[in-house]
């Protein structure tokens, strides 16, 4: 895993394009503004709990998706397991407020449906208040709310090369008349992606060492669309339907080869290979009602939804040992299905006329999963052939937040949330159980001072509590493409954490913070041997356990944002020296690992609007990071970097954008992990790199309206 600290908190002066030169495109001023990319907004802002990254008007929406954004927006890292991160810390992902059902490569693959040019902005909010569910940060993606008369939208085509070539097209369909709004948004891709693998696996009993390669090629065509409706009763009060449907259609193959030693003797080598076809399915539902009193600033919001998620794989494996005659054949069919309904309230509102604000509200979320699975093959010995793995939870929370000013001086947030959940994980065959039920309070504190308008300082405290993912909990074992196989736990617990942050705002522009976090409990993966009839049968298995420990992690980091050239050149800057304390944690769980780690991080991002006055905006990001967390280790620092250019042709609202990705150098995840047993090193190679050439059409009015917030949520980010 990847631990990457790039906090860029950016805030600055206002950008604006300048106008193209009359002689050079004949058109009306109104013209030029419904198709170019007028900032309002500096690109990043900082405020006291988030970082919030304005794309509305930047050039690096062009031929991406919305996954792909979220790699090149401050603070966040994806690590080899696309797993989403914030400054380091794990993260729920929320759409428009809503939250998403999806982790991992399940949120990947449907991020990757959402296209960026539908992206209003992203918010990393790194302390969180009690209104969100807690699980660590929250990452809150905001989409773009068109309500201007008529028919307007958009159709993007984009072909981008790889290690193979991939193909994605969206449209963007949004009619309004009235009281009444209606969008569509559809996508297709069909993509393929490379992936290299290098893994030493050395146990420390008879120095037991595997190396393994492997070539993993993954194919998929991935049709969705989405439908919100939206009717305004009156000035006030609001109703709407959002409907969304996604389709995924995967086929992998892989080849990998490794070579066994026991004490420096070759004991064996092996040759296995895999194919593998996924069917996935995602309905979701949400209807929302919502009152809005601007002269009083009042809001109440009603959500009531239901997701499905299901899926069908089958996964086939031939193993060919080499001091063994027979060809081992291993099958899996598994067919998942995650149910998932909720009910949410929110309710905000002033206090009298101290300028308080409070918010209140409370949810209820019910899960019903299912995961069966079936095995077949020549040799299943000591493996379970066939099991269902089931998962419900009951998840109740009440929640409260106060705001306040005083002294015009002093901003203040104070919040609690209790969360009660009841769940049950069990196996019907095995017959594995378990059922557990809890209460926890989590609290939390913002304070921001500001001594003059050029100077403030802000300090904010939270308490989360991170949850296993459900199917983290199923101990069924399966074998995987590396050689090793995977099983998850039934007997996880969560993860508790406190966080305390302060941040110096100096002149608007620039920022210095400091952060420190705690934990004594965690769960990270951890590497088992269970023995065969002979060594040539060994299984080496990866499952995640729970690590008790202190681990403290410190992190000092500077920003800023800067404009120049009138305002058409923006640069944002991020560096970052981190230092994590793990001896205690190494000490517990007898692993043998660096029990203090100290690196540095840094990113940047670049944009030039309107380039000699011709209507072509350029951008480009760079990171510098690595991957640092719990028992797994970075050997290796990476550089990712992206350059793209975007034509616009105001007359015909048309544009094409070239993306170079990575291209001088391309990722590798390199990491090591510790385990009581022994040192597991693996080294991906990644296949983000390339270039991707995309066009794109619009057509009506493409003005954007900002979605209305309290001011309390404008100014201090203490809402959503």
């Amino acid at each position: 895993m990847r631990n990457i600290l790039v906090p860029i908190a950016l805030l600055a002066s206002t950008l604006s394009i300048a106008q193209t030169k009359t002689d050079t495109i004949k058109t009306n001023e109104q013209e030029i503004e419904a198709v170019t990319f007028v900032a309002k907004k500096p690109t990043v802002e900082s405020k006291v709990d988030r970082t919030v990254f304005n794309v509305a008007n930047s050039s690096i929406l062009a031929g991406n998706t919305t996954w792909d954004v979220l790699r090149m927006t401050p603070l966040v890292s994806i690590d080899n397991n696309d797993a989403l991160r914030a400054e380091g810390e794990m993260v729920t992902v929320y759409i428009n407020d809503r939250k998403s059902v999806f982790t991992g490569k399940e949120l990947k693959d449907y991020l990757q449906t959402i296209p960026a040019d539908n992206l209003l902005k992203i918010e990393v909010i790194t302390s969180p208040s009690s209104r969100y569910e807690t699980s660590g940060s929250v990452i809150n993606i905001v989409l773009k709310k068109r309500d201007d008369e008529g028919i307007k939208g958009s159709v993007t085509f984009n072909n981008r090369q790889n290690t193979k070539n991939s193909q994605y097209t969206n449209f963007n369909l949004n009619y309004h008349k009235d009281k009444f709004t209606q969008t569509i948004v559809g996508s297709y891709s069909d993509n393929t992606y490379v992936q290299k693998n290098s893994i030493l696996n050395t146990l420390y009993e008879n120095n037991d060492v595997t190396q393994i390669t492997s070539e993993n090629v993954y194919k998929g065509k991935n049709p969705s669309l989405s439908s919100t409706s939206e009717y305004e009763i009156n000035s006030k009060n609001s109703i709407g339907l959002i409907l969304e449907a996604y389709q995924g259609k995967r086929f992998s193959n892989s080849q990998s080869d490794g070579t066994r030693y026991l004490d420096g003797e070759l004991n064996n080598s092996f040759s296995q290979s895999q194919n593998a076809s996924v069917l996935s399915r995602n309905l979701g539902t949400n209807l929302f009602y919502k009152y809005y009193d601007k002269e009083k600033n009042k809001i109440l919001d009603i959500n009531l939804g239901a997701n499905y998620d299901g899926s069908d794989e089958d996964n086939l494996f031939v193993k060919t040992i080499s001091s063994l005659s027979n060809t081992n054949i291993t099958g899996i069919l598994s067919d998942q299905e995650a149910r998932n309904y909720y009910l949410k309230v929110d309710y905000t509102q002033p206090i009298g006329k101290s300028g308080g604000n409070i918010e209140v509200g409370g949810k209820i979320d019910i899960n019903n999963n299912v995961i069966p699975y079936n095995l077949y093959g020549n040799n299943l010995s000591n493996l379970s052939t066939f099991d269902n793995f089931r998962y419900k939870d009951n998840i109740n929370s009440l929640y409260a937040n106060f705001s306040k000013t005083f002294f015009e001086k002093l901003e203040t947030r104070i919040g609690l949330r209790y969360e009660y959940i009841n769940y049950t994980a069990e196996q019907d065959v095995a017959g594995s159980k378990r059922k557990e039920s809890y209460g926890k309070l989590l609290p939390n504190l913002l304070l921001k001072y500001s001594f003059s308008k050029d100077y403030d300082l802000s300090l904010t405290y939270n308490r989360s509590l991170w949850r296993p993912w459900y199917s983290e909990f199923n101990p069924f074992l399966i074998p995987n493409n590396d050689g090793i196989f995977y099983r998850g736990n039934i007997n996880l617990n969560p993860n508790p954490n406190d966080r305390l942050y302060m941040k110096l705002g100096i002149l608007k522009k620039y920022f210095l913070s400091a952060r420190y976090s705690f934990t004594n409990q965690d769960y990270w993966t951890a590497y088992v041997v269970e023995k065969g009839s002979v060594p040539q049968l060994d299984k080496t298995i990866a499952e995640p356990q729970n690590f008790n420990g202190k681990v403290h992690k410190y992190s000092v980091n500077a920003n800023t944002n800067q404009t120049f050239l009138k305002n058409k050149l923006n640069v944002n800057l991020g560096f970052g020296w981190n230092y994590i304390d793990n001896s205690d944690f190494n000490q517990r769980n007898d692993l043998k690992a660096k029990d203090y780690i100290s690196f540095w991080s840094s990113s940047a991002n670049f944009s030039y609007t309107n380039l000699f006055n011709k209507n072509i905006n350029l951008s480009a990001w760079v990171e510098v990071s690595n991957q640092n967390n719990g028992n797994s280790y970075a050997n290796r620092t990476n550089v990712f970097h992206n350059i793209s250019a975007t034509k616009i042709f105001p007359k015909t609202q048309m544009e094409i954008s070239l993306q170079l990705m990575n291209i001088f150098q391309r990722p590798n995840f390199d990491s090591t992990t510790f385990s009581q047993t022994g040192t597991f090193r693996n080294s991906v190679k990644s296949d983000w790199y390339g270039f991707s050439l995309t066009f794109v059409k619009r057509f009506g009015n493409q003005k954007v309206k900002e979605n209305s917030k309290t001011d309390v949520e404008k100014n201090g980010g203490g809402g959503k």
